[in-house]
């Protein structure tokens, strides 16, 4: 794979996210041990934006993007004080796949992650 090829786009809206999480939870691929994701490139920009959210945490979740590559996707996450739990922050503003005004007001997750190998 050419390097050329890291994507500059991070911005993925929050529905096509729970799609590729349901997408590696439902994986049962068997992975030969010699492509087997070892480690992800992350872009610089993907953790300066969840990093703008200013929130406690940040979560990162194993996702199949829909290139079929493993992936993770960043969330910022605060704690609720009353139940203890972590309740995920999304980034707002347009995604990369946005096409109509409706889309630009989603909320959005952050990519732009290549599994290594190929990368």
């Amino acid at each position: 794979m050419s390097e050329e090829a890291f994507p500059d786009a991070v911005l993925i809206p929050l529905g096509k996210a729970k799609e590729w999480e349901k997408r590696y939870q439902d994986d049962n691929t068997i992975e030969d041990p010699k492509t087997k994701v070892r480690s992800f490139l992350i872009p610089r920009e993907t953790l300066e934006k969840v990093l703008k959210l200013e929130t406690e945490v940040v979560r990162a979740c194993l996702a199949i993007n829909d290139n079929d590559e493993r992936t993770l996707l960043f969330v910022g996450a605060n704690r609720d004080e009353k139940t203890g739990e972590y309740i995920n922050v999304y980034g707002e503003g347009t995604s990369y796949m946005a096409r109509s005004a409706e889309d630009e007001a989603e909320e959005i997750v952050y990519d732009g992650i290549r599994p290594s190998p190929p990368y």
